[in-house]
């Protein structure tokens, strides 16, 4: 069982920044790769970004260059750092982590970009 805690969400204007943070717990050393998703209203959830624990990663078209993934081992926890925010992105997002064949999901956070 593995436990995903999220903060960091929040109201910000277009060209903004929020970074938001994912602690894990539970059983930690088997998670695989971690991810951040993020489902607006009326759409399917989509895959935002990616890393493996070797720390590759991989985004989503949309985000590309203004989005970063990291993960701090260390502490167990996985970031998604969002610059040039813009009203397309307003979504909740959920941190992912995928251990032994199974998903599991953080409790989701409520990024609002205003124009």
């Amino acid at each position: 069982q593995v436990q995903l805690v999220e903060s960091g969400g929040g109201l910000v204007q277009a060209g903004g920044s929020l970074r938001l943070s994912c602690a894990a717990s539970g059983s930690i050393l088997s998670i695989g790769n971690m991810g951040w998703y993020r489902q607006a209203p009326g759409k399917q959830r989509e895959l935002v970004a990616a890393i493996t624990g070797r720390g590759s990663t991989n985004y989503a078209d949309s985000v590309k260059g203004r989005f970063t993934i990291s993960r701090d081992s260390a502490k167990n926890t996985v970031y998604l750092q969002m610059d040039s925010l813009n009203p397309e992105d307003t979504a909740v997002y959920y941190c992912n982590a995928y251990v032994l064949g199974f998903h599991y999901w953080g409790q989701g956070s409520q990024v609002t970009v205003s124009s």
